[in-house]
């Protein structure tokens, strides 16, 4: 076949060469077929390995483990939910029960739906300006569950009021009506008959922070750790040790994320593999959420 080119001079071009690199292709990608259905067995190979979960990361594959993220994931879950859930069920129970109805409250309660689909790219960077420049704390376990305690809070606090709205206004009025005051009513008949309700939306807004990465990178978690942060809690009194809110952490997202970045294939199974823990986390805390709210249903009778 002949081409005219611009100049006016003819150039061949032989096709033959371009329908051999085609049949190449798609014998390709039928053979990647076998291959995506092997993927499954590879990738969760790691799991098999006790080494997997007992073991530092490394520059070899194989001797590569998550432990350092799994123990950092748990300590930065346990200051956002330090952080956020006592926050949050407060606010919700003032906007609930106690704040005026006007325009500022409203103004309030619509800042807070909006605040709950920001992207959490945005917290990071709020993290950073008001944890690390504004209070000077370190990139630390600290900054971290606090950041990721302001990305759930919108989210404790409407749940919490979802949970509040669901009692009827009749176990309210019968309670006053007894001689109970107002924080009597909340306290001892609204939030029994809401906590279901109230833990249920705490732990999926965990769940939510479990698996957040964009925060973290802006706070500055590490993608290579060769340390375990200290254990928050000790042997000897006051069997309590904050040395842990201070020290640099890595989280499973980040190794995840290290893992994949690697040019070798054996990374990529370790990715995989922690990709599965991640999600056997999540599923663990809404399962978890799931059974406190169906416990909560059979001992609700009104």
């Amino acid at each position: 076949m002949r081409l005219e080119l611009s100049d006016g001079k003819g150039g061949q071009i032989n096709l033959s060469q371009f329908e051999g690199r085609r049949v190449a292709v798609d014998a390709g990608r039928r053979g990647r077929k076998p291959a995506l259905a092997l993927i499954t067995a590879t990738d969760i190979a790691p799991l098999r390995s006790r080494s997997f979960f007992a073991s530092m990361p490394s520059m070899s594959p194989s001797r590569a483990g998550i432990l350092p993220g799994v123990v950092g994931t748990l300590l930065v879950m346990l200051v956002t939910m330090i952080f956020a859930i006592p926050l949050g069920v407060a606010a919700g129970i003032y906007l609930e029960e106690y704040a005026p109805k006007n325009k500022f409250t409203a103004l309030i309660e619509l800042n807070i739906a909006n605040l709950a689909g920001v992207p959490s790219i945005i917290w990071g960077l709020a993290g950073l300006a008001l944890f690390i420049f504004a209070l000077h704390l370190e990139r630390s376990v600290l900054s971290a569950g606090l950041t990721l305690g302001l990305l759930v809070l919108p989210i404790v606090i409407i749940s919490t009021r979802e949970a509040i709205r669901a009692v009827p206004n009749t176990v309210r009025e019968a309670a006053v009506a007894l001689g109970a005051t107002r924080w009597q009513a909340t306290r001892y008949h609204v939030l029994p008959y809401s906590l279901g309700g109230i833990l249920t939306g705490s732990i999926i807004a965990m769940s939510r922070a479990i698996g957040e990465t964009a925060p973290l990178v802006v706070i500055g978690a590490v993608l290579f750790i060769s340390f375990l942060p200290p254990w928050p809690v000790q042997p000897q009194p006051p069997f309590v040790n904050l040395e842990f809110l201070n020290s640099k952490f890595t989280v499973v997202p980040m190794q995840i994320f290290d893992w994949v970045s690697r040019p070798q294939p054996e990374f990529h199974a370790n990715a995989a593999a922690a990709s599965l823990v991640l999600l056997a986390m999540t599923l663990g805390l809404n399962a978890i959420a799931i059974a406190l709210r169906f416990r909560a249903r059979k001992s609700i009778k009104w």
